[in-house]
């Protein structure tokens, strides 16, 4: 069964993107309606018969643990931990996968790993920045006087609130992976699955090979923030707010986009209330506020705790209740890497870190959007921005010649005002400093390989993340001399409230390959390198297929070690191992995407000895965006992976490989 192969990381839509998609009747009155499409499926029709994740088979788990770390250890640390493993299977381990199967079949509306998962989101302590949040950055207009910053900012504002119409009216699209659209994705078999209730219209959607997807996060896009707490932060969301949050160089302005009503503000009076905001001559914000959503969480919830008592309650109020924060920048873009830079972290001044997303706009109309990662994942995410950048692009709401409304925006648009006490004032000055020495360690660096991509390698047969990943294999090598614990995430959003699933791109096959190429490629005829690729591939899609179905060791591993700790039972010796600290020790932390939306994606490293390695394998190139902190060199590694991917090209093409 072939479901996982796209059920991977980040679905490109089939039809929500791209010119094959339907227009949709353009409603009454001037501009484009309300709504983005009219679904004839309700969007949550098959959200209660999704399938359930499943809890893997504790030998399962240990096998494939075990498999992971082969690569990564020496026979004598490997024989060690595999005893760990034997005592953990057969005691403690077993105990506790039994109460977590008991456990989940208690809790059958929801999946075993939800839960866990938030907590170990909200209870982090670290900063938002880097450690958390990552950014997609949008292409830009491809009618180029339309990426006007004013111009931009409106269209995608508009569409944005579209979206958010559309989906709590259940007119959305259902988020759904067809492996035969030819059959499932058609108007006939929707009319005919509308009919079927919701309880079962799952099973109908499997019969046609189609894979509804679970859209419970979609709620958290609107309205959302994070907020800080001591010990284990909190989601907050408020839907009936109306406004819409707008920083610009560090000031707060809201105004509503949706009236009592619920309609949709004109296009031209959020075009004239968002020229006001940028005809602005306030100066920019002396003690920036939002430096604080980049703090420890702990010192944010206590310098939060005084600014309610300040008297900031209401404006607080505004900002976490806010549709969403629309970022203003006041300087155009000057490159990839500024571009990187500038929608992962900024200066610290004009984002709103916590909020569920930030809708970034710079002055040459390069758009992005950063998210706060604990209410949900890419795959939300990627669907809100794909269908932001077909509607703004394909219907946009109002054109670069287009005037704004005579609207009294003075008196529309409320500039939000903080009082600041001293330790306030304190209090921001020191996250400032924080945060400015934080981002001065960080480095970014792409690549762009341009001598072919997805179509060659499928022509030889090649699954192309697998040799992206093989790629970052052999550059670790090459660079370092030795193979890491490697991370790629993979979406289980196929079952019930599902998250992610690790696959491990590091095996025995990739170590062996990656020695071949890297150290002694001279003793290897090109068909030989080829024969250990088609091995690479082949165990890397096994891996992806098993983590679509749930079927990884990660978060079941992790999932019994968050109900040991709730049990107040003494960690097992498996979790204690220095062989399982340091394959959670994730030197390549790898994450990929495509779709026509998006320029590119990004993120910092998870350890500090690491990389982050955003990757997109495209039809004829391959993109790779990637993060440093000071004990490595971005820039090197990138040189490596080109290296690779030229010397798995060559040996494609029967070439022998230069050492």
């Amino acid at each position: 069964m072939m479901v996982p192969r796209l059920l991977l990381r980040a679905w490109p839509r089939g039809p929500a993107v791209g010119p094959g998609a339907p227009s949709r009747p353009l409603s009454a009155g001037s501009g484009p309606g309300q709504y983005l499409q009219h679904s004839i499926v309700p969007t949550m029709h098959y959200q209660d018969s999704l399938p359930r994740l499943p809890i893997p088979k504790l030998e399962d788990t240990i096998r494939r643990y075990l498999s992971a770390q082969k690569p990564l250890l020496d026979d004598g640390q490997f024989r060690k931990t595999e005893q760990f493993c034997k005592s953990f299977e057969n005691g403690i381990g077993k105990e506790l996968h039994e109460q977590l199967v008991a456990q989940d079949k208690q809790n059958k509306h929801t999946s075993y790993i939800s839960g866990p998962w938030f907590d170990m989101y909200l209870s982090a302590r670290d900063s938002v920045v880097l450690n958390f949040n990552p950014f997609m950055a949008f292409n830009p207009d491809p009618k180029s006087e339309y990426n006007d910053q004013l111009t931009r900012a409106t269209n995608m504002t508009v569409s944005a609130i579209r979206f958010l119409k559309t989906l709590r009216a259940g007119l959305l699209e259902p988020e759904v992976f067809h492996l035969n659209p030819a059959k499932s994705d058609t108007d006939t078999f929707k009319r005919l699955i509308r009919f079927v209730p919701s309880s079962l219209s799952w099973y109908g959607a499997y019969l046609v090979n189609a894979y509804p997807l679970d859209m419970s996060q979609y709620f958290r896009l609107f309205n959302s923030t994070r907020l800080p707490k001591p010990s284990r932060d909190e989601l907050f969301t408020d839907d009936k707010a109306r406004h819409l949050l707008v920083l610009r160089k560090g000031n707060f302005y809201i105004f509503d986009v949706l009236d009592q009503d619920g309609n949709i503000v004109s296009p031209s009076e959020i075009q004239a209330h968002l020229k006001y905001i940028l005809s602005d001559s306030s100066p920019a914000a002396e003690f920036p506020l939002a430096y604080l959503t980049s703090e420890n969480r702990d010192i944010w919830a206590e310098l939060r705790q005084k600014l309610m008592s300040s008297g900031n309650e209401e404006s607080l109020r505004k900002v976490d209740s806010a549709v969403f924060c629309l970022c203003l920048d006041d300087f155009p873009i000057k490159d990839l890497v500024h571009l990187s830079h500038n929608m992962l972290h900024g200066d610290g001044t004009n984002r709103w870190f916590d909020k569920s997303f930030n809708l970034i706009i710079a002055k040459d109309g390069s758009a992005a959007v950063n998210f706060e990662h604990s209410w949900g994942d890419g795959v939300a995410v990627l669907r809100f921005f794909n269908e932001v950048f077909k509607d703004s692009t394909q219907i946009p709401a109002i054109t670069p010649q287009s005037q704004p409304a005579t609207a009294d925006s003075t008196v529309t648009v409320q500039k939000l005002n903080f009082k600041l006490t001293d330790a306030l004032k304190t209090g921001i000055t020191a996250a400032k400093e924080k945060f400015d020495a934080t981002m001065k360690t960080l480095t970014i660096d792409c690549l762009q390989f341009q001598r072919g991509g997805k179509e060659f390698l499928k022509k030889q047969k090649l699954s192309p993340d697998a040799v992206a990943q093989l790629a970052f294999q052999m550059a670790f090598l090459r660079q370092y001399g030795q193979t890491v614990a490697t991370y790629e995430s993979c979406s289980t959003a196929a079952f019930k409230h599902g998250r992610t699933e690790t696959i491990r791109p590091a095996s025995i096959y990739t170590k062996r390959c990656s020695e071949a190429f890297v150290r002694e490629p001279s003793r290897h005829s090109a068909g030989e390198l080829q024969q250990m690729m088609v091995e690479c591939s082949k165990y890397h899609g096994q891996l992806t297929k098993e983590a679509a179905m749930g079927q990884g060791f990660d978060r079941h591993l992790f999932a019994l070690r968050h109900l040991a700790a709730a049990k107040g039972i003494i960690l097992p010796e498996l979790y204690l191992d220095p062989a399982y600290g340091q394959i959670n020790h994730n030197v390549l932390s790898t994450s990929t995407l495509s779709s026509p939306a998006v320029n590119l994606g990004g993120f910092a490293p998870v350890v500090s000895d690491g990389f982050g390695v955003g990757y997109a394998v495209h039809g004829n190139w391959i993109g790779c965006n990637v993060s440093s902190y000071p004990g490595r060199n971005a820039r090197e590694f990138l040189q490596c992976v080109e290296k690779a991917l030229e010397d798995m090209f060559d040996a494609l093409e029967g070439k022998s490989i230069k050492s």
